[in-house]
């Protein structure tokens, strides 16, 4: 099942990332990010409340939303549910066999499957971490580093590459403990790919241009 922490919650069950599979069961749950019952939802999407209601069970039945209370409506009682995240990562266990993206496969360290198989294996990891985590009642430590840097060219991304996994490698050797009695193993990798600076539509189009050789027009 999901493992959440906080609003985010990572989907790790098959049967649940079915039920996210359907655009409207998806605008349900968007709408339940506060507590509602499916006729208010029905009526803030503006959809039949019969189909709304439909969707509702399905999602609450794989649990992808939560139970809160019965509430009287006149001569009704309404269930009042909601969404168990606002925000919700799917992780490749949810694909069986299809998603055991092993990075092993992809020697090349700069190609884009493997940095794709080192992220996915990554939130598949963590959503197995968090659920042990929270059945020890313990804290999961982790550890984040992220920033933007600009090249000039790729012959230079390619050295700051080089240099960086270099600096990697001599502070492994420097804080790795082979023999720590107590010491714990962490997994850390570094990604880099381009940053997206324009809106997702204009991306898209530009990359269509781009592939297929299509260029804008000027005017005289």
């Amino acid at each position: 099942m999901a493992s959440v922490i906080g609003n985010l919650a990572v989907v790790d069950d098959g049967e649940q990332a079915a039920a996210l599979a359907n655009p409207l069961r998806l605008k349900v749950l968007e709408a339940l990010s506060e507590a509602d019952s499916a006729t208010g939802v029905a009526r803030r999407l503006d959809e039949p409340r019969q189909k709304v209601n439909f969707h509702l069970r399905e999602l609450e039945r794989v649990g992808l939303v939560d139970f809160v209370e019965e509430r009287k409506r006149g001569n009704c009682i309404e269930r009042i549910v909601r969404a168990k995240a606002t925000h919700f990562v799917v992780s490749p266990s949810a694909l069986g066999p299809l998603g055991d993206v092993d990075p092993s496969r992809w020697r090349d360290r700069y190609s884009w499957a493997y940095l794709v198989a080192v992220a996915g294996r990554a939130i598949r990891d963590l959503a197995t971490l968090r659920r042990g985590a929270d059945e020890a009642g313990k804290k999961l430590p982790t550890f984040t580093l992220e920033t933007e840097v600009r090249f000039r060219d790729p012959v230079a991304m390619h050295a700051f590459a080089e240099e960086l996994a270099s600096a990697v490698a001599e502070l492994v050797s420097r804080h790795h403990d082979e023999n720590a009695e107590n010491g714990r193993t962490f997994q850390f990798f570094v990604g880099g790919h381009p940053a997206i600076t324009k809106p997702h539509e204009e991306s898209n189009s530009k990359g269509t241009k781009e592939a297929t050789g299509e260029q804008d027009e000027k005017a005289d």
